[in-house]
């Protein structure tokens, strides 16, 4: 078969308007009918770009000069937009963001499953979109300063590093304040009081993860190191819970493995306990370095409130209900006041632990907990006759696999809840479901994540039969 010619050629440069954005964050324009997506453009923009990249039905393109702004288009606030990547939409007015955002869900649900005509509600926003991550994880380098805390720019070990002056804009503009205010005195005491081994601080000092209690306002700092002593240790640890009170829990964590998870095996508790504590609404959580938790509180209630409404509970007539990639438990402890019965599925054993830990704290009794695959309870529990009033999926980015999905058509629960990160996966899981006998019947997007190209979703479905 012959090779598609395509209209544009590396390198050419080109008048392009952009007219769509990307899952991604990447403005979309057409030139000749073939698709050029093109890193911070932005919908409505004309823009000149070269093009960098060949595909089989689309293009990329570098972004050369802005003919014609958006009226979408904004300043961005950040200084370091351009270069660290983890705002890709801060050059987009905020309820313009919230649209997009919207449109993106709507056109997955169409392209990928054939789901045009559902209902898709506007995409909830928060109406301070700004410092809401109750967590932050930060690189650590050396500089010719010393030691720098920040982030890597997109697709590099390049730092951004942290601002630490004054003004509106010091620090990340999505990081909680107080988390903020915490990581510039630890850069300054690592640099004061570091006192690692043979002074090779690039290769001892990796990570530092704060975390923050919302409602309590407690701070967990885990310093994230290689093996051996750290002479600096104490006095790293007096200094620091005298300059930050708010921190209850400092641990250092040990990491010796090559580059790729964050947290080691190994954890020295430094000061205070070794977790933090929460609340959702009347529930209290325990949460540990490793622990999953929603990063921003404010629309974890918007989430998990939706997520009750269309699982029936408040209607009263869901009984039993199944969470399926339950994490810590935060989704059931939530229903769980609503249900005569919650079980909760889960891989990860330490997820389960803290799960189990913070229902006996709340005193929640109606949950069990099933420690292992999804893929392997959920279908053995459906063989084995459980047919629950509600099966509520929250799966990882990359969507449920299908003997999830058979399982859950088997067990023929009158709703389906599933909550997603990714419109894509979600889209294909839907569709999946739709062939199997249920229907969409509505879609929620969340804004967890302002500023970035992320949206979390939750949908209802129904088995057609009810």
């Amino acid at each position: 078969m012959a090779q598609k010619i395509l209209p544009v050629e590396k390198q050419q440069k080109i008048l392009l308007d952009i007219s769509g954005i990307t899952h991604s964050g990447e403005g979309v324009g057409r030139y000749e009918g073939l698709a050029l997506f093109v890193p911070g453009a932005v919908p409505g923009d004309t823009v000149r770009v070269q093009v960098t990249d060949l595909k089989k039905s689309y293009a990329a393109a570098r972004l050369l000069e802005i003919v014609s702004p958006s009226r979408i288009r904004k300043e961005p606030r950040c200084p370091l937009f351009s270069s660290c990547g983890g705002c890709r939409l801060q050059h987009v007015d905020y309820r313009e963001q919230l649209m997009l955002k919207t449109g993106l869900v709507r056109d997955s649900l169409s392209r990928i499953a054939g789901l045009a005509s559902v209902t898709v509600r506007e995409t909830a926003g928060m109406e301070d979109p700004w410092h809401y991550r109750n967590k932050a994880h930060f690189q650590v380098k050396e500089s010719s300063a010393g030691i720098d805390l920040g982030f890597y720019e997109e697709g590099s070990h390049i730092l951004a590093p942290f601002g630490d002056g004054g003004g509106s804009n010091w620090g990340c503009l999505l990081v909680d304040r107080d988390l903020n205010r915490a990581a510039s005195v630890i850069k300054s005491l690592l640099n004061g009081c570091g006192g690692s081994p043979d002074n090779q601080t690039a290769r001892f000092f990796r990570h530092v993860v704060l975390r923050k209690g919302f409602s309590t306002g407690e701070i967990m700092a885990a310093i994230v190191t290689g093996g051996g002593l750290w002479p600096g240790e104490e006095c790293f640890a007096k200094e620091l819970t005298s300059a930050v009170p708010r921190i209850t829990s400092l641990i250092r964590n040990i990491n010796e493995g090559p580059p790729g998870p964050v947290l080691g095996s190994e954890s020295r508790l430094l000061a205070g306990r070794e977790y933090i504590t929460d609340r959702l609404e009347d529930l209290t959580f325990i949460i540990s370095p490793s622990s999953f938790y929603q990063v921003n509180p404010a629309q974890t209630r918007v989430l998990y409130q939706k997520a009750l409404e269309f699982s029936g509970l408040l209607e009263g007539g869901a009984q039993t209900v199944v969470d399926a990639y339950s994490g810590i438990g935060t989704v059931a402890l939530f229903i769980a006041a609503h249900a005569h019965r919650v079980l909760a599925l889960e891989i990860v054993r330490g997820a389960v632990e803290d799960a189990r830990r913070n229902a006996m704290i709340n005193n929640v009794r109606n949950i069990e907990f099933h420690t292992g695959e999804v893929e392997k309870i959920l279908p053995a529990m459906a063989a084995g006759g459980l047919r629950p009033d509600a099966v509520l999926l929250d799966p990882p980015r990359k969507g449920a696999r299908p003997e999830v999905l058979e399982a859950v058509s088997a067990m023929g629960p009158a709703r389906v809840v599933y909550i997603s990160c990714d419109p894509g996966t979600m889209s294909r899981d839907l569709g999946l479901l739709a062939a199997k006998g249920y229907r969409v019947e509505e879609v929620q997007p969340v804004d967890m994540f302002p500023w970035t190209h992320h949206v979390e979703t939750v949908v209802l479905m129904s088995r057609k039969d009810k």
